[in-house]
């Protein structure tokens, strides 16, 4: 597996492409998720191994490592929505499952950085711009900040300061401190925050597209182009001193037009 991956990275070496190298994108190996996953407090050192041993297959044509793909997404999607394989659902198993992840972002960074010196070393993080449904309603603007912080805010907050900070919870974890030498952004739309007393699970926020937006064919996409330039400025004001590489951005197009 990863003599095919250094095969695909030299086609690209050769085509005057820089490579960039994604070490975690959803999947986890069934063994992993027979402990339950990213639950178990062994991941975060069997996460490093991982790491040390694909980055010492690839240095020789890549420098520029993505730790981990979408954590906030990882988390919500599996943990809260129930979307994704997940050993246990609800908000205390996402956060145990969000601060390991930022422990193994730390672990790889600081590996992956004693293997290759040069290495460029970040995470990708899915930015959801949100507005209140209704600006003048309190409640949907409380709405609108929980969810927001929710969604948004756990490991950029980590790795600005060392905590991790959610309405639900805020956890030390010091080593997480400045380990990223750029932010990588994720960005397809934004949302539409009221309160929905329905919604106990998601801590009575509700999110949907605005009304009147732009929908792609199957509705997963509403196209909102002022998002991306706002999620850019966030990215700006909390990293200032970090250069900011846009690592996924895309419409859905059936006519792929």
């Amino acid at each position: 597996a990863l003599e095919r991956y250094r095969a695909m990275l030299r086609g690209l070496r050769e085509r005057g492409m820089t490579p960039m190298v994604t070490l975690h994108h959803f999947t986890d190996p069934l063994w992993l998720y027979d402990m339950c996953g990213w639950e178990h407090d062994d991941v975060v050192p069997l996460f490093e191994k991982y790491v040390r041993k694909v980055v010492d297959a690839l240095k020789e044509y890549c420098s520029y490592w993505v730790t981990i793909n979408e954590p906030n997404v990882y988390a919500l999607s599996g943990y809260v929505a129930g979307d994704f394989p997940a050993c246990n659902k609800g908000l205390n198993p996402a956060m145990k499952v969000l601060a390991n992840m930022i422990r193994g972002h730390a672990a790889a960074y600081r590996a992956i950085h004693e293997i290759q010196k040069e290495a460029r070393v970040g995470f990708a993080h899915h930015h959801r711009p949100m507005v209140a449904r209704n600006p003048w309603s309190p409640l949907d603007r409380l709405m609108r900040n929980i969810r927001y912080e929710g969604v948004n805010m756990a490991f950029p907050s980590a790795l600005s300061t060392g905590v991790m900070k959610t309405p639900v919870a805020r956890v030390q974890i010091p080593e997480a401190k400045g380990t990223q030498d750029f932010l990588g952004l994720n960005y397809y739309s934004m949302d539409t925050v009221s309160f929905h007393l329905g919604k106990v699970g998601e801590l009575f926020t509700h999110g949907e597209y605005p009304k009147d937006a732009d929908m792609s064919a199957t509705n997963f996409i509403a196209n909102i182009p002022e998002g991306f330039f706002d999620t850019i400025k966030w990215g700006m004001r909390l990293f200032p001193n970090l250069p900011i590489l846009i690592t996924e951005n895309g419409v859905e197009d059936a006519d792929d037009h």
